[in-house]
């Protein structure tokens, strides 16, 4: 793995920075327990517990912060809502030359030029600012990819994969609809993730369901397996590039419904009846 990260400043010059980031992630943490504490609309369906509040001493008041450039010439915005994400921020550093490489190798170069990636300093606040459960080592959202304290205690292999994942959600992520479909999204992210199978994956006989998905424990392991399995028979039957095509129809803004997606992408039928 290439190591030609460059450190961005020195403490001195970053301090107004950190000031500032903390000023913008205080009132986004504002906005974000408002969202989630407020009342319901009737389209988004009951409503769920508000995460406990973050205090008012919490470290987002004055992050640390440090920008690396990556060897394709892209920015990262190193953010430390705590007072132990440095290492952790130290290995996704590491890490993100061979994760942009693989992002743009799928994907293509035409995504964001900066990133921001978040170490929260505590689960209370990776609920509040990202919406992670505590089983949720990391998530992405309009603004940044953000890590959970869990992170911390990951593998390399494991990091490298994470990471990976959620920069292709960071890349992809203004061509992306908000009503895309999950086991394509998420089955993608983790072609784009994990490193390559030994055997190529047979196309599952049915792809997973939002809940499935979406609950916790061995269920939801076996459901990403299944949306991983469809984007890696798909790469490997018909191509990289068909799969990103796929991606761009099936969850691009306006886009059909899967199954049309897959009949005009691929020329043939989406694997059981999820839609």
């Amino acid at each position: 793995m290439r190591r030609s990260t460059t450190s961005g400043g020195t403490e001195g010059s970053r301090a107004p920075n950190r000031r500032r980031l903390g000023t913008v992630l205080g009132a986004e943490l504002v906005c974000a327990a408002f969202l989630v504490a407020g009342p319901p609309s009737a389209s988004t369906g009951p409503a769920v517990a508000a995460p406990a509040p973050v205090s008012s001493t919490s470290s987002a008041a004055a992050p640390a912060a440090r920008t690396v450039t990556t060897p394709d010439g892209r920015t990262a915005e190193l953010i430390d809502l705590g007072e132990r994400g440095d290492a952790l921020l130290d290995r996704v550093a590491s890490e993100l030359p061979g994760a942009t490489d693989a992002v743009t190798a799928f994907w293509g170069p035409q995504w964001p030029r900066r990133i921001e990636i978040v170490a929260a300093g505590s689960h209370e606040e990776f609920a509040t600012l990202a919406g992670g459960g505590a089983d949720t080592a990391a998530t992405t959202t309009a603004q940044r990819i953000m890590f959970s304290p869990a992170a911390a205690s990951m593998s390399e292999p494991d990091l490298r994969m994470v990471l990976r994942h959620e920069l292709f959600h960071y890349a992809a992520r203004a061509d992306t609809a908000a009503d895309a479909p999950v086991w394509l999204t998420e089955g993608v992210a983790d072609f784009v993730g994990r490193p390559p199978a030994a055997t190529a994956p047979a196309a599952p006989g049915a792809l997973p369901t939002d809940a499935e998905l979406g609950t916790p424990g061995p269920q939801r392991s076996a459901a990403y397996d299944r949306a991983w399995a469809f984007a890696s028979y798909v790469a490997n039957s018909y191509g990289p590039g068909k799969l990103r095509q796929l991606y761009v129809a099936a969850c691009g803004h306006g886009h059909p419904d899967a199954a049309t997606a897959v009949r005009d992408v691929l020329g043939t039928e989406l694997p059981g009846a999820q839609r």
